[in-house]
């Protein structure tokens, strides 16, 4: 049995002159990192390892969640390929995990997150939100014969705001 913790960027800031790989957070990405981070520390989950874009907003989104739970930073890991709008690359990351992590923590972009979401999750999501979480588990051994598996839970901002 394999899970997978799929995790949006959180909302990031137009404000600045940077290219895109560098946009950071606005003040609602924060809020909402933190908001969800703290959520989902309590879901009893144990990522064996965090897979990370290297794009700035999705390494800001990660640092709250890296501290929620807490996780160890030798865990982490920056990955440029999962820079990724296509999910491409989103997919061929993940079946490359080696078999001995079980569960497994991505944080990413989208259009890829609910391309990826909709092909191997058993619940459909018309849009994945900024700081959205899906976690779906696979039954396999290997994360190279990934299949469709079990959407186990949806958290979105929204669904945590009252």
């Amino acid at each position: 049995m394999k899970t997978l913790i799929l995790i949006r960027h959180a909302k990031s800031s137009w404000e600045h002159d940077v290219i895109d790989h560098e946009r950071p957070l606005n003040d609602r990405g924060y809020r909402d990192a933190k908001l969800v981070s703290n959520h989902i520390s309590t879901k009893n989950l144990t990522p064996d390892l965090v897979l990370v874009s290297d794009a700035t907003r999705t390494r800001l989104t990660a640092d709250a969640f890296i501290e929620a739970f807490p996780i160890s930073m030798d865990k982490v890991q920056y990955n440029y390929d999962l820079y990724d709008f296509s999910g491409y690359n989103l997919t061929k990351v993940i079946k490359n995990c080696p078999s001995d992590i079980n569960q497994l923590m991505v944080f990413g972009h989208n259009h890829a997150i609910t391309a990826f979401v909709n092909t191997y999750g058993s619940k459909y999501i018309d849009n994945v939100p900024t700081c959205g979480v899906v976690v779906i588990d696979f039954d396999i051994q290997y994360w190279e014969n990934l299949k469709q598996g079990i959407t186990r839970e949806v958290i979105f901002p929204k669904h945590l705001k009252s």
